[in-house]
C-alpha cells in the first residue's frame, strides 16, 4: 500500500476562527466539505483521500467502520462525515428503509485546523498546500460582511404536532414499556437560504456545544448542537452529555431567572431529565466500565433555550474501540425515546417521513482512536431543492401538547430568527471568480 503524508505548514492565527471557516468555505476551493467546531478548536475538511458509507444491512455493524479507517493509506488521519438518525434502528436490528446511505465518511486531502493561536494547514500536495495558505493569509481583506436582511420563518404549527403529542400520550400511557417519546416537526423554509451566512449570524447568537457547516453525500447543513452524543479520548475514557428539559431564554435576567427556578422545579422536567440519564448510563454500560454521572442537572444555556443538564462518563472496556462507544450511545438517548427500540416506529408513524440527518450525528474521529459527535439539533437543512428547520419535545405520562408545541418554537427560534436569504447573483459573481476547485471523487 502506497502511504500519503500530509504536508504542513503552521501560521499565527490572525482572524475569528468562524470568519476564516466562512471565508474558506466561500472560495470554492472544495467541492465538498465539512467544518467542525468541537469546543476546543475549528477544523476544515475538504477533498477526499478516502470514504466509508454504510447503507443497508451492512450499516448494522459499526466495527467495519473501524477496520475500514485503519486501512486508509496515510498517517495522522481525521475523518469527518455524518450519520443518520434511521441508523437508530438498524443497529436495533430494524429492517433498513431503503438503500440510501446511513452514514458517510471522509478522510480528507486537505485540512485547516484552527486552536487559539495558530492555524495548522494540510495537505497531500505541495500545490494545494500553497494554495490552501495564500487563502489563509489574505486575512480579513477577503471577509465577507454578513447581510442584514433575515427571512421572516412562522414558527406557530399549521400541521398535525400537537394531535401527534396526544396520540404519544395515549401510548405512554398505556400498559407498554414506553416511557418517553421524542416528536418532532419540520418548518419548511419558503426560500433559498445562504447557508455560510446563516452559520456565522447563527453562531454570533448561539451557546452550542459543538456547531458545523456541511456540504457532503448531497446534505447540506448548518448547525449549533447543543449537546455531544459521545466524546471519546485516545486512551479509552468516553463522555455523553444528556440535555433534558426546557425552559425559554427571554434575554431578560429576571424572566431567565424565573424560568430557571420553574425549570429546576418541574416534576414533569426533572422526570424526563433523570430517566434519561439512567438510559444514558444503561446504554454506556454496554461497553464500558467506571460508569458515573458528575454535574448532574446542572442548567445550560444553549441560544434561545435552557436545559437541565447532565454528564456521564465510563472507560472501555478492554477489546472495545470508539465505535463501539458511538453504537451504544447512538442515537441519543435525548432525541430518540425509552425505550429506544420502541420509539423507532412511533417516531416513525407520528412524525410520517425519515428524519434523515435531523437527530443524527455529525462526527470526526481521529487515528489514534478520538472521536467526537455532536448531536444534530438546532440546524437548517437543504436536499434536494428543499431547506427545512426541526425541532422536538420530550414527551412523557405528565406532558401537554400544547407546551410541547411551545417547547419546539423556543428551540426552532435558535436558528429561526438568523436565517440569510440567498443572494444568487452574489453566489453566480463569486463563482465566476473563483479558482479551479478540488474535485472530489
Amino acid at each position: 500500500m502506497t502511504r500519503n503524508t500530509y504536508l504542513e505548514v503552521r501560521l499565527p492565527l490572525r482572524e475569528d476562527p468562524l470568519l476564516l471557516m466562512a471565508r474558506l468555505v466561500r472560495s470554492r476551493l472544495f467541492d465538498q466539505y465539512v467544518v467542525y467546531e468541537n469546543g476546543a478548536g475549528w477544523s476544515l475538511a475538504g477533498g477526499v483521500l478516502a470514504s466509508v458509507r454504510l447503507s443497508g444491512h451492512e450499516a448494522g455493524d459499526l466495527s467495519q467502520v473501524g477496520a475500514r479507517l485503519a486501512e486508509v493509506p496515510a498517517a495522522g488521519w481525521r475523518a469527518y462525515g455524518w450519520v443518520k438518525f434511521e441508523l437508530g434502528a438498524v443497529l436495533a436490528g430494524a429492517d433498513p428503509d431503503g438503500t440510501e446511505a446511513l452514514l458517510h465518511l471522509i478522510v480528507p486531502a486537505e485540512e485547516v485546523r484552527c486552536d487559539a493561536t495558530h492555524v495548522l494547514v494540510r495537505s497531500l500536495t505541495a500545490e494545494r498546500l500553497d494554495l490552501l495558505v495564500d487563502h489563509v493569509r489574505t486575512g480579513n481583506a477577503e471577509a465577507r460582511p454578513v447581510p442584514a436582511g433575515r427571512i421572516a420563518l412562522p414558527l406557530e404549527d399549521t400541521g398535525t404536532y400537537r394531535a401527534a403529542v396526544a396520540a404519544a400520550l395515549v401510548e405512554l400511557r398505556g400498559q407498554g414499556m414506553l416511557e418517553k417519546l421524542i416528536l418532532s416537526r419540520r418548518v419548511p423554509i419558503p426560500e433559498d437560504v445562504d447557508l455560510v451566512a446563516s452559520y456565522v449570524a447563527g453562531r454570533r447568537a448561539n451557546t452550542p456545544a459543538r456547531s458545523f457547516l456541511l456540504d457532503l453525500g448531497g446534505i447540506q447543513a448548518a448547525g449549533f448542537s447543543p449537546e455531544t452524543v459521545a466524546e471519546v479520548t485516545a486512551d479509552g475514557h468516553v463522555t455523553t452529555r444528556p440535555l433534558a428539559g426546557t425552559r425559554a431564554r427571554t434575554g431578560t435576567a429576571v424572566d431567565d431567572a424565573r424560568l430557571r427556578s420553574d425549570l429546576l422545579g418541574d416534576p414533569k422536567e426533572i422526570h424526563e431529565h433523570a430517566i434519561s440519564v439512567k438510559l444514558a448510563m444503561e446504554d454506556l454500560g454496554e461497553v464500558c466500565d467506571d460508569t458515573g454521572v458528575s454535574e448532574y442537572m446542572t442548567v445550560l444555556d444553549r441560544g434561545t433555550v435552557q436545559h437541565l443538564a447532565s454528564t456521564v462518563t465510563g472507560r472501555l472496556r478492554p477489546g472495545h474501540g470508539p465505535w463501539d462507544a458511538f453504537a451504544a450511545l447512538f442515537p441519543a438517548v435525548t432525541a430518540t425515546g425509552i425505550p429506544k427500540a420502541q420509539a423507532y416506529p412511533l417516531i416513525r408513524a407520528l412524525e410520517g417521513n425519515p428524519r434523515g440527518l435531523y437527530a443524527g450525528a455529525v462526527l470526526t474521529c481521529d487515528a489514534d482512536g478520538t472521536l467526537d459527535a455532536a448531536l444534530v439539533l438546532r440546524s437548517v437543512f437543504r436536499m434536494g431543492g428543499q431547506c427545512w428547520l426541526q425541532a422536538g419535545a420530550g414527551v412523557v405520562r405528565q406532558s401537554r401538547p400544547d407546551r410541547e408545541h411551545e417547547e419546539t418554537c423556543e428551540k426552532l427560534r435558535s436558528v429561526a430568527h438568523h436565517l440569510v436569504p440567498a443572494d444568487h447573483t452574489a453566489a453566480n459573481a463569486e463563482s465566476a471568480a473563483a479558482p479551479g476547485g478540488f474535485t472530489t471523487d
